[in-house]
Protein backbone atom coordinates (compact mmCIF):
# COMPACT_ATOMS: atom_id res chain seq x y z
CA UNK A 1 0.00 0.00 0.00
CA UNK A 2 2.55 2.45 0.79
CA UNK A 3 4.12 2.49 -2.71
CA UNK A 4 0.57 3.79 -3.83
CA UNK A 5 0.43 6.45 -1.55
CA UNK A 6 3.03 9.26 -2.39
CA UNK A 7 1.53 9.21 -6.24
CA UNK A 8 -1.69 9.58 -4.68
CA UNK A 9 -0.80 12.39 -2.40
CA UNK A 10 0.97 13.99 -5.49
CA UNK A 11 -1.79 13.92 -8.10
CA UNK A 12 -4.58 15.39 -5.41
CA UNK A 13 -1.70 18.12 -4.31
CA UNK A 14 -1.19 19.01 -7.84
CA UNK A 15 -5.09 19.27 -8.56
CA UNK A 16 -5.32 21.08 -5.85
CA UNK A 17 -3.05 23.29 -6.71
CA UNK A 18 -4.08 23.88 -10.40
CA UNK A 19 -7.66 24.12 -9.19
CA UNK A 20 -7.14 26.97 -6.59
CA UNK A 21 -4.38 28.94 -9.10
CA UNK A 22 -7.75 28.95 -11.46
CA UNK A 23 -9.82 30.25 -8.53
CA UNK A 24 -7.69 33.05 -7.31
CA UNK A 25 -6.33 33.92 -10.57
CA UNK A 26 -8.15 33.02 -13.15
CA UNK A 27 -5.21 31.29 -14.98
CA UNK A 28 -4.82 28.04 -15.58
CA UNK A 29 -1.35 26.94 -14.41
CA UNK A 30 0.17 26.12 -17.35
CA UNK A 31 4.32 25.79 -16.78
CA UNK A 32 5.31 25.90 -19.90
CA UNK A 33 3.44 28.67 -20.97
CA UNK A 34 4.50 30.55 -17.56
CA UNK A 35 7.85 30.14 -18.16
CA UNK A 36 7.98 30.92 -21.84
CA UNK A 37 6.21 34.35 -20.74
CA UNK A 38 8.64 34.76 -18.61
CA UNK A 39 11.88 34.31 -19.74
CA UNK A 40 11.10 36.13 -23.32
CA UNK A 41 10.56 39.69 -23.38
CA UNK A 42 7.26 40.09 -22.24
CA UNK A 43 7.45 42.27 -18.77
CA UNK A 44 3.69 42.52 -17.91
CA UNK A 45 3.32 39.66 -15.38
CA UNK A 46 7.11 38.64 -14.78
CA UNK A 47 6.31 39.12 -11.12
CA UNK A 48 3.95 36.56 -10.49
CA UNK A 49 5.43 34.25 -13.18
CA UNK A 50 8.82 34.60 -11.59
CA UNK A 51 6.93 33.94 -7.99
CA UNK A 52 5.15 30.34 -9.56
CA UNK A 53 8.34 29.42 -10.85
CA UNK A 54 10.12 30.08 -8.00
CA UNK A 55 7.99 28.37 -6.13
CA UNK A 56 8.13 25.22 -7.95
CA UNK A 57 12.31 25.22 -7.34
CA UNK A 58 11.50 25.96 -3.64
CA UNK A 59 9.43 23.50 -3.53
CA UNK A 60 11.69 20.79 -4.58
CA UNK A 61 14.48 21.92 -2.97
CA UNK A 62 12.70 21.46 0.55
CA UNK A 63 11.58 17.89 -0.52
CA UNK A 64 14.98 17.66 -1.25
CA UNK A 65 16.14 18.85 2.50
CA UNK A 66 13.51 16.51 4.11
CA UNK A 67 13.41 13.56 2.62
CA UNK A 68 17.11 13.19 0.51
CA UNK A 69 16.50 9.98 -1.20
CA UNK A 70 13.00 11.26 -2.32
CA UNK A 71 14.45 12.79 -5.75
CA UNK A 72 17.32 10.70 -6.16
CA UNK A 73 17.79 9.79 -9.69
CA UNK A 74 20.04 8.02 -11.78
CA UNK A 75 20.41 8.78 -15.15
CA UNK A 76 20.64 5.84 -17.66
CA UNK A 77 21.42 7.71 -20.47
CA UNK A 78 23.94 10.66 -21.49
CA UNK A 79 23.41 14.27 -20.83
CA UNK A 80 23.54 14.71 -24.47
CA UNK A 81 20.13 12.68 -25.08
CA UNK A 82 18.46 13.92 -21.99
CA UNK A 83 19.29 17.68 -23.21
CA UNK A 84 18.21 16.54 -26.52
CA UNK A 85 14.78 15.07 -25.39
CA UNK A 86 14.00 18.20 -22.86
CA UNK A 87 14.79 20.13 -26.59
CA UNK A 88 12.08 17.74 -28.37
CA UNK A 89 9.96 18.38 -25.33
CA UNK A 90 10.02 22.18 -25.97
CA UNK A 91 9.45 21.44 -29.52
CA UNK A 92 6.13 19.81 -28.65
CA UNK A 93 4.80 22.34 -26.38
CA UNK A 94 4.92 24.81 -28.52
CA UNK A 95 3.38 22.83 -31.17
CA UNK A 96 1.01 21.78 -28.92
CA UNK A 97 0.16 25.34 -27.69
CA UNK A 98 0.66 24.16 -23.74
CA UNK A 99 2.46 21.13 -21.77
CA UNK A 100 1.32 18.30 -19.55
CA UNK A 101 0.31 20.64 -16.78
CA UNK A 102 -1.73 23.04 -18.62
CA UNK A 103 -4.02 20.72 -21.11
CA UNK A 104 -3.21 17.54 -19.40
CA UNK A 105 -4.37 18.30 -15.71
CA UNK A 106 -5.63 21.84 -16.26
CA UNK A 107 -7.42 21.44 -19.80
CA UNK A 108 -9.06 18.19 -19.05
CA UNK A 109 -10.37 19.01 -15.43
CA UNK A 110 -12.03 22.08 -17.58
CA UNK A 111 -12.77 19.23 -20.41
CA UNK A 112 -11.57 21.24 -22.93
CA UNK A 113 -11.75 19.30 -26.08
CA UNK A 114 -8.50 21.03 -27.40
CA UNK A 115 -6.86 19.80 -24.31
CA UNK A 116 -8.58 15.95 -24.34
CA UNK A 117 -7.16 15.76 -27.82
CA UNK A 118 -3.23 17.13 -27.10
CA UNK A 119 -3.33 15.27 -23.77
CA UNK A 120 -4.35 11.97 -25.94
CA UNK A 121 -1.41 12.60 -28.41
CA UNK A 122 1.48 13.27 -25.82
CA UNK A 123 0.23 9.83 -24.14
CA UNK A 124 0.29 8.19 -27.86
CA UNK A 125 3.55 9.91 -28.49
CA UNK A 126 5.32 8.55 -25.45
CA UNK A 127 3.84 5.17 -25.94
CA UNK A 128 5.54 5.46 -29.35
CA UNK A 129 8.56 6.37 -28.08
CA UNK A 130 8.90 3.94 -25.77
CA UNK A 131 8.00 1.46 -28.04
CA UNK A 132 10.21 1.99 -30.59
CA UNK A 133 13.14 2.69 -28.13
CA UNK A 134 12.56 -0.56 -26.55
CA UNK A 135 12.71 -2.12 -29.69
CA UNK A 136 15.42 -0.74 -31.58
CA UNK A 137 17.39 -0.09 -29.11
CA UNK A 138 18.01 3.74 -30.32
CA UNK A 139 19.40 6.01 -28.09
Amino acid sequence: MEPLIRPLLGGLMIGFAAALFWILNGRVAGVSGILDKLTWDRPEGRGWRASFVGGLLVGGLLLRLFDPAFLEGHLQKTIWVVALAGLLVGVGTAMARGCTSGHGICGVGRLSKRSLVATMVFIAAGVLTVALISRVGVL
